[in-house]
């Protein structure tokens, strides 16, 4: 179980901690453990000894030391079959040895155990038990503990040198000259293994100024061509200047029209922090801000490398959704950004959460999304605009991409109210810059065609199968981008 977790994040920052990614690891874990279940009995029976369980165990210790190595070939392979197939491929590929060895240790271990006939059930009964209490310990201190304390790479090198330790153990349970020889040998490797998980330094290239593995995601801030990125599970979530601190990303330009329909500032709750880059531009504006952010290693990112200050947000360390729920606060504009790369906390974009957000709005209040599409139209656009209107009677798509086929953001605005501005965008002056950005996703806003689009609820959701293109499109734009930069995946 540990192995399982740990996956996610060896993973998770090339592919995204997706559905799809913990339905590929949870299928390989089961099929690699029925594979060394039934080829560890069938050794089982024909020789049992603690040198052949000893072998089973080190092989997998061994191989898990080899994963952080093996990880990039791997996934520079698996990319170009589209993200299911890779993701399933590369799962298959690193972890499917492992457990599969892991698996055999305990039919040889029941033969081992089992020194009569009649003591055969019971044996295999205190050996699962206690195999299955181990799984649960192991699951909870990876994911409470261990993942955000010591970091994936470290993890990985000592769960393979308690392998290697559980196998010198085995072998030295075997009697015979040879047998001890080996096991020396063995703790030679151990030591030659468990030297590159020691060593100090920044071993995810020159352009990651900070990286953390929080009990979230893992987060990266990098900096490449004289930029400053955000980067969680794979996906940008803030793009600024490097020198000034100034935004880069048109989506949130395009999200300073939701607060031009006010006469005077107000109050915005942003469900998303980022790198707060949002949550700075409305306070410099004069509105007061309360931002929501479930990971606090974000929040303390944002402060630490993107300037945001208290005096910017007061800053809430929990779900959006549960804040909605929970809050007693009114607001006048609601920001959802929490989404990324494809990636869609689906709970946030259901009927039920906008009924929660709603119950938070003031009247003539705004909700505002911010969504990552293939094309202005595309099914998610449709789809989460379809259950806005069924609590808000007016929405409206502002898009920012160009060609309109291509992978971009769209920021949906809903609210009770007609959504017109109380006067003319000014004109932009040149092309890359932040008026141009407003003035044309406002020249091209447009209702959304809803019809025979499916409602989404928080028992039927398929955002996730949708989101799987528009994940796989925003990461291959992404390892292109970074292409020459100094920064491991």
């Amino acid at each position: 179980l540990a192995i399982e977790l740990l996956g996610t994040r060896v993973l998770g920052p090339f592919y995204g901690v997706s559905l799809f990614l913990w339905s590929a690891l949870i299928s390989v874990t089961l099929a690699a453990l029925s594979a060394g279940y039934a080829i560890g009995g069938y050794w089982a029976d024909r020789s049992a000894s603690y040198g052949r369980l000893g072998a089973v165990i080190g092989a997998a210790g061994l191989w898990l030391l080899a994963v952080p190595w093996m990880r990039n070939l791997v996934l520079a392979i698996t990319e170009p079959l589209g993200l299911r197939t890779a993701v399933l491929l590369a799962a298959a590929i690193l972890f499917f040895p492992p457990l599969m060895l892991l698996g055999m240790v305990s039919p040889i271990a029941v033969k081992l155990r089992a020194r009569r006939l009649a003591e055969v059930g019971r044996s295999a009964g205190n050996l699962y038990a206690v195999s299955t209490v181990a799984s649960v310990a192991a699951a909870l201190l990876t994911g409470f503990v261990l993942i955000p304390a010591v970091g994936v790479s470290t993890l990985l090198g000592a769960i393979g040198a308690l392998l290697l330790a559980a196998s010198v153990f085995s072998v030295l349970s075997d009697s015979g000259r040879s047998r001890r020889a080996g096991a020396g040998a063995v703790i030679l490797v151990v030591l030659a293994a468990l030297g590159p998980f020691m060593r100090t330094g920044d071993e995810r290239g020159a352009g990651v100024i900070a990286a953390r593995e929080s009990p979230y995601a893992e987060i990266r801030v990098v900096e490449y061509l004289d930029a400053r990125f955000l980067i969680i599970d794979g996906s940008i979530h803030t793009f600024v200047d490097a020198a000034s601190g100034d935004n880069l990303f048109p989506y949130v330009h395009v999200i300073d029209i939701a607060g031009l329909f006010f006469d005077r500032p107000g109050r915005l709750c942003l469900l998303g922090l980022g790198g707060g880059t949002i949550a700075r531009r409305y306070s410099e504006a004069g509105w007061r801000v309360d931002a929501v952010e479930i990971d606090p290693a974000v929040v303390e990112f944002a402060r630490e490398h993107f300037a945001l200050k208290s005096s910017d947000a007061r800053v809430f360390e929990m779900d959006g959704r549960r804040f909605l729920g929970e809050s007693g606060e009114m607001y006048d504009l609601i920001v959802f950004d929490a989404f990324g790369g494809g990636n869609i906390p689906y709970q946030l974009v259901t009927r039920e959460a906008f009924d929660a957000a709603a119950a938070r709005l003031r009247p003539g209040g705004i909700a505002a999304l911010n969504v990552e599409s293939i094309g202005w139209r595309d099914d998610i656009v449709s789809s989460i605009a379809a259950t806005l209107k069924k609590r808000f009677p007016h929405v409206m798509a502002l898009p920012i991409s160009e060609p309109p086929n291509t992978l971009g953001n769209v920021i949906l605005l809903a609210s009770d109210r007609e959504l017109e501005l109380p006067g003319e965008l000014p004109i932009p002056e040149y092309r890359f810059s932040p008026e141009y950005d407003r003035a044309h996703a406002w020249d091209n806003r447009f209702e959304p065609d809803t019809r025979g689009v499916p409602i989404l609820t928080d028992d039927r959701n398929p955002v996730a199968l949708w989101g799987e293109r528009i994940n796989y499109a925003a990461r291959k734009r992404l390892h292109s981008y970074f292409a020459g930069a100094d920064v491991r995946w």
